[in-house]
């Protein structure tokens, strides 16, 4: 039996309530992650050129994207790409393999990429069905990746939209496509949101949320924990279930009924969860 799976019967849960893998049984919907899901529908419902989220790493972007792929309709034909890299015509390339097409031979120019992806629009839109391209962690784009993207998007049927374009990423994502020579690229982002962290409210209640579907009542962290788990994360999901996981892996050695705030501290001096380095350096970051 894994250290997990015996912290979670010291409990009494029939699962560990926090872990990194996304998993839809335990979706937690915080009003921040309610508007950002908003304005991806009102994206496609809109035919929306170009919609932008953006929000900081483990904010829960992909796991909004997993969400919105489950519930797309089947008149959308839905290509998903993470981590694009590469230079001139690359990008065009991981489009053609989002959506199933087959590739073009390595020597053909740029030309013939463009143009496969564009007859498969058209063919795509003569059986009724509309193209959406999802590009995760987009801030890895260069301006010339993304203004390929942009001249996409001005394919159209008189008035019908061909092509729509979801663009997730970091922060860094909304400078970027507000930088000079990416005007006309800023001017088709028809919505945008930026995913926060969570209050302490909102932390509160998603760690009971998932201590509930783990089978627990939700008061296994106590509310001092709550507030040092808060202070610890920043409010961020993927860190919270790091140092939540910790924590209740430390009660269970210590065969703790509840995890203390005193439990999260001897988490937080023993050097093991490794995100408060990540946040201490960011924080230094900003007031440099």
């Amino acid at each position: 039996m894994s250290s997990g799976a015996m912290y979670a019967a010291h409990f009494g849960l029939k699962q560990r309530p926090f872990t990194l893998l996304p998993d839809p049984e335990f979706l937690f919907w915080s009003p921040q992650h309610r508007r950002a899901y908003s304005v991806l529908e009102i994206g496609i419902l809109s035919r929306a050129p170009i919609t932008l989220v953006t929000g900081e790493i483990g904010s829960g972007k992909t796991t909004l994207l997993r969400q919105l792929l489950n519930r797309m309709e089947e008149e959308l034909t839905v290509g998903l790409i993470s981590n694009a890299t590469g230079g001139r015509g690359e990008l065009i390339r991981w489009a053609l393999n989002a959506f199933g097409i087959e590739v073009p031979e390595d020597h053909a120019d740029y030309v013939d990429l463009y143009q496969a992806l564009v007859d498969f629009m058209v063919h795509e839109y003569a059986e009724g069905r509309r193209i959406i391209l999802i590009i995760d962690e987009a801030q890895n784009l260069s301006a010339e990746s993304l203004e390929e993207l942009r001249m996409l998007t001005n394919v159209n049927s008189n008035k019908d939209e061909l092509f729509q374009l979801i663009l997730v990423g970091q922060p860094e994502l909304h400078d970027l496509v507000l930088q000079p020579q990416l005007r006309q690229l800023a001017q088709r982002v028809a919505a945008s949101f930026h995913l926060g962290a969570m209050n302490e409210a909102g932390v509160r209640d998603y760690i009971r949320h998932r201590l509930r579907i783990a089978g627990g009542d939700g008061e296994e962290i106590t509310a001092d924990a709550v507030h040092r788990i808060f202070d610890s994360t920043d409010g961020i999901p993927r860190l919270i279930n790091q140092l939540c996981d910790l924590s209740m892996m430390y009660a269970w050695t210590d065969d703790e009924e509840f995890v203390s705030a005193e439990t999260v501290d001897a988490v937080l001096e023993d050097g093991v969860f490794f995100g408060a380095q990540l946040l201490g350096g960011a924080q230094k970051e900003k007031q440099a």
